[in-house]
């Protein structure tokens, strides 16, 4: 019989499941899977076994450990709710990993919530994406108490290659945010470099090549410069949640009267494939802008495409 914490998970969307798997595959016990669309979370459990539970006070009663994987700060507030059914009824001596990229403030507040009722919170701030997730090689920003992070790190290091503490509640989701800011500049820069290379006539291979051996290199065109080229806009990372994630970033330059024009040029772009309709693709499709044959209704025909 494991002697391991009991997990439970919150959100089991690719990157709730992936998390859920690989956990179950290095022996600890899923006890609870919970999500708004209760199928993902009875397709997970297929898997890892668990309870489905359509109760989040229900998902903290079975476990020792829950992570939590939701998309914004609405959602946060509501599993951490101080009314009706939330994670917070009978939080004691439970620790709450949060994965999720929200504002700051909403990690502290959630924090405090968590302590006044007698657990712990944390932030793992995720700075990789589905197949990581799966495989338990996340790159892990971690934020709140220390002697939090220590208790965690056992479980945390199954999710993570690379695990990082960095600080006090909210400070790992500073940088998670700048992180994206600085990818989400680089992704729309790519976009347009690649855009008007090929309005040049130039050959996209061999402009990614070059790219890759001087100083346009970045991460960004090793992941998705070829689906740039190719109009492959599979969800890694939504342009979505670029955009929420920009705007994190730029609120908190605000905050600091630090002016940052070229992440809010980054940001419109992603503004604008929202407007579009074009915000479920891969932030990849940032490029439907920039291509001169992409504009307009081909760029939406586009998105109709990726989502069959």
């Amino acid at each position: 019989m494991t002697t391991l914490p009991r997990i439970g998970i919150v959100g089991t969307g690719r990157m709730g499941a992936g998390i859920a798997k690989r956990l179950r595959d290095v022996g600890y016990p899923i006890a609870a899977l919970y999500d708004i669309h209760p199928d993902t979370a009875r397709e997970t459990a297929r898997e890892t076994g668990g309870e489905v539970t359509a109760s989040l006070a229900r998902v903290t009663e079975l476990s020792d450990v829950v992570i939590t994987v939701v998309t914004d700060d609405a959602a946060m507030r509501a599993i951490f709710a101080t009314a009706g059914d939330s994670l917070l009824q009978g939080a004691a001596g439970r620790i709450f990993i949060n994965t999720a990229t929200v504002t700051p403030a909403v990690h502290v507040e959630v924090e405090r919530l968590v302590e006044e009722r007698g657990g712990r919170s944390l932030e793992a701030c995720m700075a990789s994406s589905i197949p990581q997730a799966r495989e338990g090689t996340l790159y892990l920003m971690v934020g709140g108490r220390e002697d939090a992070f220590e208790s965690a790190r056992p479980v945390l290091e199954k999710m993570s290659a690379s695990l990082r503490y960095i600080g006090e509640a909210g400070k790992a989701a500073q940088l998670k945010a700048l992180v994206n800011m600085v990818m989400n500049v680089n992704t729309a820069g790519l976009a347009e470099g690649l855009g008007l290379a090929d309005a040049l006539g130039l050959d996209l291979d061999v402009v990614r090549e070059v790219f890759s051996q001087t100083g346009a290199n970045s991460r960004v065109l090793e992941t998705d410069g070829l689906d740039m080229q190719n109009r492959d806009h599979e969800v890694f990372f939504s342009a979505d949640h670029a955009a929420k994630d920009s705007g994190i970033a730029l609120a908190l330059a605000r905050d600091v009267d630090l002016r940052l024009p070229v992440a809010a040029a980054a940001l419109g772009q992603f503004e604008l494939m929202k407007q579009l309709g074009l915000g479920g693709l891969d932030k990849s499709g940032v490029s439907e802008l920039t291509f001169a044959k992409r504009h307009g209704s081909d760029a939406r025909n586009a998105a109709k495409g990726s989502r069959a």
